[in-house]
């Protein structure tokens, strides 16, 4: 079993191989949010290191959003053409998901948090089931205002851990208003990687839950801040 990933949901491109039991390669670059230059390459170079051609990849995966518009559409669209073209299977990831998979096997909440722009968050919470892969879903994926998330997760009482890109902007508050019940992910793990985003996929694969190439689409979670503008400038 291989599955070949990428996660373009975000600043970070990244892409990965792996099999039932290892991340055999991954390659993530924070630097300028260039995806379409850089994707392809990445995929290229990850599949030559290991003597691999696209055939022998088994099932392709993405990062679905939320998360940047354009990025999600990048990385999609690659998984899509490829499978399409290869006759593949391919599974779609929530990007939440993905990032919870950085902390996999904690035994405390997890909270992903991408920067949705005006003090709002793409959120969701989650936890593991005791001894297994499973995410259990505590609060459904969708966009809150910072203040609306962390009023809600005290009411919890729980311990929860932070990642997700809109940590480091909101780190400040999260202290205040949750003080020891709140813990954040170490640098290296804080941001999408695709080798979470493959383990994700092969904790649905396991489930029954591939997909074709027609069905997966980017999860916008929310309209772009231009179709919102537009939606107000029609209402006038």
């Amino acid at each position: 079993m291989k599955i070949l990933c990428v996660d373009t949901s975000g600043a970070v491109a990244s892409a990965a191989v792996l099999d039932e039991n290892n991340v055999l390669c991954e390659y993530s670059i924070n630097h300028k949010k260039t995806h379409s230059q850089k994707l392809m390459p990445m995929m290229d170079q990850l599949l030559k290191n290991l003597e691999l051609k696209p055939d022998d990849i088994d099932i392709y995966s993405a990062a679905i959003g939320p998360g940047s518009f354009t990025g999600l559409r990048i990385g999609v669209s690659a998984v899509k053409g490829i499978a399409q073209a290869l006759n593949k299977p391919v599974i779609g990831v929530p990007t939440l998901e993905g990032l919870a998979f950085n902390v996999y096997g904690t035994g405390r909440l997890i909270c992903p948090v991408i920067d949705a722009r005006n003090n709002f968050v793409y959120s969701a919470v989650y936890s593991y089931e005791e001894g297994t892969s499973n995410l259990k879903t505590h609060v459904d994926c969708q966009a809150f205002h910072i203040n609306q998330l962390l009023d809600m997760i005290v009411e919890k009482k729980q311990n929860i851990i932070f990642l997700g890109d809109a940590v480091n902007k909101f780190k400040d508050i999260i202290k205040q208003k949750l003080g020891s019940q709140a813990s954040f992910a170490a640098g290296h793990m804080l941001l999408q990687r695709a080798g979470s985003v493959g383990m994700a996929a092969y904790s649905r694969y396991l489930s029954g839950q591939t997909e074709s190439y027609i069905d997966i689409l980017p999860m916008y979670v929310r309209a772009s801040q231009a179709e919102q503008l537009f939606k107000e400038k029609c209402n006038q």
